[in-house]
């Protein structure tokens, strides 16, 4: 709705994201099926030459611009090509993030997706979070200086009123390589306080951090990681459902960023 067709010419510009007006918007997505509705409903199109520095890459970009100019991107981890299956993971996504930061330029780099939450920190199925910071619970590296490192620990961007507008839940987003999760874990989960547990936003936030371009993570749940039923079974039935989830809240959260100060957010 108001999406414009981009002409496939990309500028790169630098700038501070602080004391700068947002006016270019990439939403990262590991699966096609989490973006799909969000592509429809903004009525992107898929732009081929947005990685033309990089033509092997598997990355899928649609481009598109709102009525005040603002240009928005959508950008998708494509399909492994030997599997044949998303690039889900912090492989696919740490690509997609590095070439949408040297290709694309953007003010504000959105990492939208599905997630697990946790019964014991209010979660639900359905339930849309906007992450506080981003840590790895798998990266265990116990040597001195590494072991933070294999963590992380990137904050978030500050959203506290992109928050109120939207009326969503808050808390810190765990990232890992596995659907599930041993007791070795759910053990680094639980001390990182975890609300949300994913497999992409970390792994972004380090290149954001890298680029000095702010993160906001915003994850709609799918399965309950402390809950009965086994994740991948969760995860499978509530895909759809939170993938709807993301096409309503996504936009909204794009034209609260439209024009703003990242001060302002």
């Amino acid at each position: 709705a108001g999406i414009q067709r981009l002409a496939s010419h990309f500028i790169v510009t630098t700038s501070s994201p602080m004391s700068t007006p947002i006016k270019t918007i990439a939403v990262l997505f590991a699966m096609d099926a989490e973006a799909a509705p969000l592509i429809a409903h903004l009525a992107l199109v898929e732009a081929p030459d947005a990685f033309v520095r990089a033509p092997r890459a598997p990355m899928k970009c649609y481009a598109g611009t709102l009525p005040s100019g603002t240009k928005v991107y959508v950008v998708c981890n494509g399909s492994c090509v030997k599997h044949n299956v998303c690039n889900v993971g912090t492989v696919g996504a740490a690509l997609s993030a590095y070439e949408t930061c040297v290709s694309l330029s953007p003010d504000v780099l959105v990492n939208a997706g599905t997630a697990g939450g946790f019964a014991k920190r209010g979660g639900a199925v359905g339930d849309v979070y906007l992450g506080t910071e981003f840590k790895n619970f798998d990266r265990r590296i116990p040597i001195p200086g590494y072991d933070a490192y294999g963590v992380g620990s990137y904050e978030a961007c500050a959203t506290p009123n992109l928050a109120a507008h939207l009326g969503c839940k808050r808390g810190v987003v765990c990232t890992g390589n596995s659907l599930d999760a041993t007791e070795t874990c759910r053990a680094a989960l639980e001390e990182y306080g975890a609300s949300v547990k994913e497999m992409e936003a970390a792994a972004i936030a380090h290149v954001a951090h890298l680029f000095d371009v702010p993160l906001i993570g915003v994850k709609t749940i799918t399965d309950i990681v402390d809950g009965p039923v086994a994740t991948q079974e969760e995860f499978l039935a509530n895909l759809g459902t939170a993938a709807a989830a993301l096409k309503d809240v996504v936009p909204k959260v794009i034209e609260f960023l439209d024009g703003k100060l990242v001060s302002e957010l």
